[in-house]
């Protein structure tokens, strides 16, 4: 296997097929290659840039050290430092924000200032150097120990031969969370543009890293959210080198709160299982804390600790997925507004899936009840065959064009049928297997979530859309017939309703998810009756 599908596979991972694999697929290289359009006071914030906003004249004054640049609404000429510049198109506002391309900006306000000290900066310049000895330098113990010098040697150039040449100097922005300073470089291309995360911890080191192609949020905030009802803080879920950052929407009012943990689906993602124009968790967040319920969501581990993982050998389902659900269980339950008593955890897409071994692990009782969202009933793999099917049928029915998928039914396909092979097991790995690690997707072939979750009891609550690409509803009635003889689980579906949980009137394949959406506020209404009933 050559260097570059290792350094990309390692950092894709090997959970991504069941979250957005698929679908994702709809998302053209060519769509990619527009200009990233992105808010101008929020452009301006990264780069130091003091912004002044003109209501009676319409203008946007951008201003550092010397150079200021004035933008006009609905006018397709900036004036840098009294100069009349042409724009590739008019300066304009969407969802309330004045938005333009980042690379004008970028450009405008280039830093000509001595050469940074700081790590990232010096780290990031190495590695495009292909200097793997010197940036290794400035790693974290824990980082050294699995990412080789000869990997970072040619980091920089497999991400351009993957994504295409950089083109002019990187946006780079930064936020700091409980865990870590993040500080990201968004890199223009000639293919796809596309981002490299760099996570420091508090000592200052390079604590991991991810490289992705840079997919601009469309997000828009849902009606249902009203900031005045609650509000949130930064927690730390966990300990160790696999801590996790993560936010706690606390309802505003006088305590204890019944609380809910939520739990993402595959794949590496942030708390708010953030998907072009949709933030699910966020979403489920804000709307039940607006109805009384104290809502606990953080960073995946495959997110902040993505290639720590990826180089981990004996990688689980219950590293990724179990241990941090019942950490955050154990972290609500320390928390004297939180009514011990009343906390649930619910499980989206992977989440549910894993959801009865979340419940085998809680040893202590503490987990009032459980809530299952697009959660798969049957094995992995079996889920990955039928979920290929569904998107080849839907796109068949619409008449468009199947290529892009058919080119990721022969690869996953191959993949199913090599995990299916019982000459292999966690013992007797198959070498170059494509989707590392090989540990995690066999060291779970067997398990299937009715099997368990029969033997198991407690509150339940199963939603499912009725309109999802990736989790058909197929195995919500799957869910429904293998535990048909549990007194305690509720079951409900809602028609229209897709895998980011929200109604799209249209067939769901995937195309869809780039569009601003939002979680229905049905199933909202309907986990915190649920929850306050189930107290």
């Amino acid at each position: 296997m050559i260097m570059k599908n290792k350094v990309i596979r390692s950092i894709t991972l090997a959970s991504i097929a069941l979250s957005l694999a698929i679908p994702m697929a709809s998302v053209s290289a060519a769509s990619l290659q527009k200009e990233t359009i992105v808010p101008v006071r929020e452009t301006a914030k990264n780069l130091g840039v003091e912004v002044k906003w003109d209501q009676t004249s319409h203008t946007i004054t951008l201003t550092k050290d010397t150079t200021t640049l004035i933008l006009t609404i609905g006018n397709s000429q900036a004036i840098v430092n009294g100069k009349s510049i042409a724009l590739a198109g008019p300066l304009r506002i969407v969802s309330n924000q004045a938005v333009m391309p980042v690379e004008f900006i970028t450009n405008v306000f280039a830093s000509k200032e001595a050469a940074s000290t700081d790590t990232s900066d010096l780290f990031f310049d190495q590695i495009k150097a292909g200097n793997g000895t010197k940036a290794a330098e400035y790693l974290s113990p824990t980082l050294k120990q699995t990412l080789p010098t000869q990997m970072l040697d040619t980091l920089w150039g497999n991400s351009e031969k993957a994504y295409g040449e950089a083109i002019g100097e990187p946006l780079k922005s930064e936020k700091t969370n409980a865990i870590h300073r993040n500080v990201t470089y968004n890199i223009k291309s000639t293919i796809i543009p596309f981002s490299i995360t760099l996570r420091l911890n508090q000592e200052g080191q390079i604590d991991d890293l991810n490289i992705a192609a840079a997919t601009p949020s469309t997000y828009q905030k849902p009606s249902y959210d009203n900031p005045a009802s609650y509000t949130e803080q930064e927690v730390t879920v966990g300990s160790g080198t696999l801590a996790l950052p993560g936010t706690l929407s606390m309802p505003v009012g006088k305590g204890p709160f019944p609380a809910l943990v939520l739990v993402h689906g595959s794949g590496i993602s942030d708390r708010d299982s953030s998907a072009g124009g949709a933030k699910p968790l966020r979403d489920l967040a804000v709307g039940l804390a607006a109805k009384g319920i104290a809502v606990l969501r953080y960073d995946k581990v495959t997110y902040e600790h993505t290639l720590k993982v990826a180089t981990t050998p004996k990688f689980t389902l219950k590293n990724e997925t179990v241990d941090h659900a019942i950490s955050a269980v154990a972290l609500l339950k320390s928390n004297p507004m939180i009514a011990s008593s009343d906390i649930y955890v619910a499980g989206h897409s992977q989440g549910g899936f894993a959801m009865p071994l979340i419940v085998a692990a809680d040893t202590g009782g503490d987990i009032a009840g459980t809530i299952i969202l697009a959660g798969p009933s049957s094995p992995y793999v079996d889920v990955l065959a039928v979920q290929l099917k569904e998107i080849i049928s839907r796109m068949k029915g619409l008449g468009q064009d199947t290529a892009p998928y058919e080119a990721q039914v022969a690869m996953w396909s191959s993949v199913i049928s090599t995990v299916n092979d019982p000459q292999y097991s966690v013992d007797h790995l198959p070498e170059n297997f494509p989707i590392q690690p090989a540990y995690w997707w066999f060291e779970q072939r067997d398990y299937k979530p009715t099997d368990l979750a029969k033997k198991q009891s407690g509150h339940m609550l199963v939603l499912q859309g009725e309109n999802d690409v990736q989790v058909p509803l197929s195995e919500f009635n799957t869910w429904k017939s293998e535990l048909k003889n549990r007194p305690d689980v509720e079951y409900k579906s809602y028609p229209n309703v897709t895998h980011l949980l929200n109604a799209y009137s249209g067939v769901s394949t995937g195309q869809e998810y780039a569009l601003p959406s939002n979680v229905s506020s049905n199933i909202i209404d309907d986990i915190a009756t649920w929850i306050k009933k189930s107290k």
